[in-house]
């Protein structure tokens, strides 16, 4: 059985297809939200700021980018200062109806992720800054493993480059 197979017409988002002005369409995260798929992507802005857009799609194929981006770094409270470089490489996982978005925040600070959710893909909400400083990835297990919720971490220090771990809580 295959489960995975590429799609011949790749690439499914290019730059072109964004309605605002950027630099890069890459590192997408794609959920199921009822009969659409739901594509955030990242991109670059001119000035070299990283932000994600979001395009929907009916067959997982034909992608409509939103005419703003979904989320842009933010400009006032804690997340500014963390945010300052950019937001990137989100992730999303669906629990009990609600779309977790794990994500990049890059500033002076190095990168940490940061945890935002949303009911309808139209607002967002953050939560908070949920790794140290020199995290790439994280993404959210939709389901609990002995009473746990597990993510995958992808911490990234001189000491250890390419690690993959799993976190419970």
């Amino acid at each position: 059985m295959t489960l995975i197979t590429r799609y011949k017409h790749n690439p499914i988002l290019t730059k072109n297809d964004v309605p605002y002005e950027v630099a890069t369409v890459h590192n997408a995260g794609v959920t199921k939200f009822g009969n659409e798929y739901i594509m955030l992507f990242r991109s670059h802005k001119l000035n070299g700021r990283s932000i994600l857009g979001l395009a929907r799609s009916r067959d997982g194929y034909h992608f409509k980018v939103e005419e703003k981006p979904f989320m842009e770094p933010a400009t006032s409270g804690i997340f500014a200062e963390y945010e300052a470089f950019g937001v990137e490489d989100p992730r999303i996982t669906c629990i009990d109806g609600e779309y977790w978005i794990t994500y990049s925040a890059y500033s002076r600070h190095g990168v940490r992720i940061g945890l935002a959710k949303t009911t309808d893909w139209k607002t967002v909400e953050r939560f908070s800054l949920i790794t140290e400083a020199d995290y790439r990835n994280v993404v959210i297990f939709p389901e609990k493993f002995n009473g746990l919720y597990a993510r995958l971490d992808r911490p990234h220090s001189e000491i250890n480059p390419w690690s993959i771990w799993i976190s419970y809580s």
